[in-house]
């Protein structure tokens, strides 16, 4: 039994576990021995992984083919864990419409609202409580550099990153106490997939993540506070843009990173 098996529980639920980030903490958990139940929408990739880790790993996986900001996410969510002990839960899942906000139509905006926002919350009200009665889980909540001050053009992704970012610190302490730890990982450029459809380019280079280096990291600082910025240049800039640098200057820089997409 690993050492997170043995502090947390047997089962984890990653959402938003096909690719990417997701995909590198299903990986991550399942060589520890963690069972994985892994939520997306691209059924091929979901599957795809589960046989994957099952393969390598020796683990069970199950997968729940899941729109994050569907509705009906609470009831099919406890549905389906209803006989798992679930603990550890990762919240990867994210929508990022680039644009100016007045050019971004609504129905994209309201999407970002309920996979980004509205999805971690139900996810976790959902799930949370079980760990808090048991005394013993762990959250990861996925947030981004790009929530630590205004950010033009992905204005609505900043704006959510920020809200996950408050909501893991301060679930931290609310259930800490009661043998919960709870992360919010703020990852700034990673090479994903989904970073390149979003920006269609690479991230810059000094800056670059791997999906794996960013899960690795962030499951190493769980329970030693309520964020974490994974990578050293990233811790760096972190810094600077939030102790050093005005904020109408930061704003501005970012605004002319995101200019040209």
């Amino acid at each position: 039994m690993s050492e997170l098996v043995a502090r947390y529980g047997r089962w984890a639920v990653v959402a938003g576990a096909s690719e990417g980030i997701g995909a590198a903490f299903a990986r991550s958990l399942a060589e520890r021995g963690m069972d994985l139940l892994l939520i997306a929408r691209q059924e091929r990739l979901l599957r795809d992984l589960a046989a994957e880790l099952r393969e390598d790993f020796a683990v069970e996986t199950r997968c729940l083919v899941q729109d994050l900001g569907d509705d009906a996410l609470a009831e099919v969510l406890a549905r389906t864990t209803r006989d798992l002990d679930v603990g550890m839960v990762i919240y990867n899942a994210a929508f990022v419409p680039v644009g100016r906000f007045v050019d971004i139509g609504l129905s994209d905006l309201q999407k970002l609202v309920r996979v980004n926002v509205r999805g971690p919350v139900t996810v976790l009200s959902t799930l949370l409580p079980a760990m808090v009665e048991r005394r013993r889980g762990a959250v990861v909540l996925m947030s981004s550099l790009a929530g630590f001050q205004g950010s033009p053009r992905i204005a609505g992704y900043a704006a959510s990153k920020a809200f996950n970012t408050i909501l893991g610190e301060s679930l931290w302490e609310e259930v800490r106490e009661h043998g919960v730890d709870v992360i919010a990982c703020c990852a700034g450029a990673t090479s994903t997939p989904g970073y390149r459809r979003a920006f269609k380019r690479d991230p810059p280079g000094p800056a670059m993540m791997t999906p794996l280096k960013v899960a690795e990291q962030t499951l190493a600082a769980l329970g030693r506070g309520p964020r974490v910025v994974p990578g050293f240049f990233n811790r760096i800039v972190a810094e600077v843009t939030t102790r050093l640098v005005p904020r109408r200057a930061m704003i501005r820089t970012m605004a002319r990173a995101m200019k040209d997409l």
